[in-house]
């Protein structure tokens, strides 16, 4: 009796042995799988990791909370090359040089469609009467080479600006004429792609380089 027990027991480890190992797995019989070797396939580079130092953890820190503010895009221009000169200056002393870019930029001129100048300010209201009695839309223009003068529209180009003389003489304005508001100007323009609240503080040191020039948003 004793030796038949033994022997089962003998039996059993066998068998539990050759199941553990997966030996019975031909048979539908296995323990389920606890590893994951896909995980192993998925790592990159694993030898390259390593355990930052407290400092440089910080700096990461600062880096990843930097890069969750809020950023516009800025310009500002357009500078002649003397002005250029002194603002690259400025802004190679006072900003990051990945922070902002001084490049040769064209604005190209500007056409209007132009009724004036009037000697007095009964004419002007005259006129003003008319064009609002004709329903359309016009500027009162104070810059003191135009005034006392309106404005009845800004255009690219002198053929979309004499294209819209004509439309308003077949609506029945008389006295317009187009003239050429601004003439093409070459020059730098500042640049600052990912402006922050911090670099945008630092812009306002920077406002006697900027030569008058107001800071606005890229177009």
């Amino acid at each position: 009796m004793l030796r038949l027990i033994v022997l089962l027991l003998v039996l059993c480890n066998a068998v539990y042995f050759a199941w553990s190992h997966g030996r019975l797995q031909t048979f539908g019989f296995a323990p389920g799988s606890q590893s994951e070797p896909q995980r192993l396939a998925q790592q990159i580079r694993p030898e390259t990791l390593r355990l930052l130092t407290a400092q440089e953890s910080t700096q990461a820190q600062a880096a990843a909370s930097a890069s969750d503010r809020p950023t516009v895009c800025l310009q500002a221009g357009l500078f002649d090359e003397a002005e250029g000169a002194l603002l690259r200056s400025a802004l190679e002393a006072s900003l990051p040089r990945d922070a902002w870019s001084l490049d040769e930029a064209l604005e190209p001129g500007r056409w209007m469609v132009y009724i004036g100048k009037f000697d007095t300010a009964e004419a002007l209201v005259k006129q003003r009467a008319e064009l609002a009695t004709l329903s359309l839309d016009f500027e009162l223009l104070r810059n003191p080479p135009l005034q006392w003068g309106l404005s009845l529209g800004r255009f690219s180009t002198p053929a979309a600006a004499n294209a819209a003389l004509e439309t308003l003489s077949r609506r029945g304005v008389r006295t317009a004429r187009v003239i050429q508001e601004r003439a093409e100007v070459r020059g730098l323009m500042l640049r600052l792609p990912a402006a922050e609240d911090s670099l945008r503080a630092q812009l306002e040191a920077l406002k006697p380089a900027l030569a008058g020039k107001s800071v606005g948003p890229c177009r």
